[in-house]
């Protein structure tokens, strides 16, 4: 019975990060990216530190952990946040949850560039497979043929979360992935201000006006990604890595079929190849192989940032 409500809960957890990117479109018709990031943002540290506040204790980081926190939180909260609402402003919704969901590819050649961790043929195969498919999305599966500015935006969004785990992993070793969502956040939320600020001093700042869109903003930040993030690690915890994993193939394809009925955006076959083709190249590098004496206990990275 608990399986099962865990396995509930990882549904949920697939249907609200897909969500998420056509949520954030919508929201992107009323708020400045700065802005809308940064709210989102002061939301999400805001819920972490009243869980951590209310339930959980969490310890201080010591000098190295701290460099390192400031690290993630520079990569996969600042740079992933700026380039990702950037980056969506001038691409669609589907095209940011495809193209997000190329990070534990990019994580892994940059743990063999950096890390001088091993890469089989096997992970060389799904890289090359999944790489096919950006080309066939960035090219053809945009507003317009040809390489669009946002989704060089949200690749290079892609990037900055694909260089935050390199750091995450590090820091998991000495302190829990609860205790670095928490500091990244806040640390990331800090180092925003200057950017919102810059924005405000340009006079590109501007927030939306309807109450609807910023109680959509708080159900985001709070239930779309404080909470599902809580039922994604107890998924984990319960179920297990390789499982849990297999719904990270639902959401680019539920931001697809979202947003073309919320956002009116078209859903191009390039897409869903390209689409297809990322997934499969995901699976692809994860898969494990049977050892003849025991299980393989290579793990996979699941850590989702929409």
């Amino acid at each position: 019975m608990q399986d099962r409500t865990v396995l509930l809960k990882l549904w949920g957890v697939s249907l609200l990060w897909g969500g998420n990117y056509v949520a954030s479109a919508y929201m992107l018709r009323d708020f400045s990216p700065i802005y809308l990031s940064f709210a989102r943002l002061v939301v999400m540290s805001l819920f972490l530190l009243s869980v951590a506040f209310v339930g959980q204790s969490v310890r201080r980081p010591n000098m190295r952990e701290f460099g390192l926190l400031l690290l993630a939180g520079i990569t996969g909260t600042l740079i992933n946040q700026l380039f990702y609402f950037a980056g969506l402003q001038h691409s669609t919704a589907g095209n940011a949850a495809l193209i997000i969901a190329l990070s534990p590819i990019a994580t892994t050649l940059l743990s063999r560039i950096f890390l001088n961790e091993a890469m089989s043929l096997q992970k060389v195969s799904g890289a090359i497979v999944a790489l096919i498919g950006v080309v066939c999305i960035v090219l053809y599966g945009g507003k317009e043929i040809g390489i669009s500015k946002g989704d060089i935006f949200l690749l290079m969004a892609m990037l900055g979360m694909s260089v935050s785990l390199l750091f995450i992993r590090k820091l998991t070793v000495t302190m829990t992935s609860y205790e670095v969502t928490i500091y990244a956040t806040v640390l990331g939320t800090i180092l925003m201000s200057p950017a919102v600020a810059v924005e405000a001093w340009n006079g590109d700042l501007h927030g939306s006006h309807r109450l609807f869109v910023w109680v959509l903003l708080i159900v985001v930040a709070v239930i779309g990604q404080g909470l599902a993030g809580f039922w994604w690690n107890q998924g984990i915890a319960v179920v297990g890595a390789s499982m849990s994993a297999m719904f990270m193939n639902i959401p680019p394809f539920v931001a697809i079929i979202v947003s073309y009925f919320v956002l009116g955006d078209p859903i191009h076959a390039a897409q869903i190849g390209g689409g297809m083709l990322i997934l499969a190249g995901v699976a692809i590098t994860n898969m494990k192989r049977r050892q003849p004496q025991a299980a393989s206990t290579a793990g996979l990275d699941a850590n989702a940032n929409v």
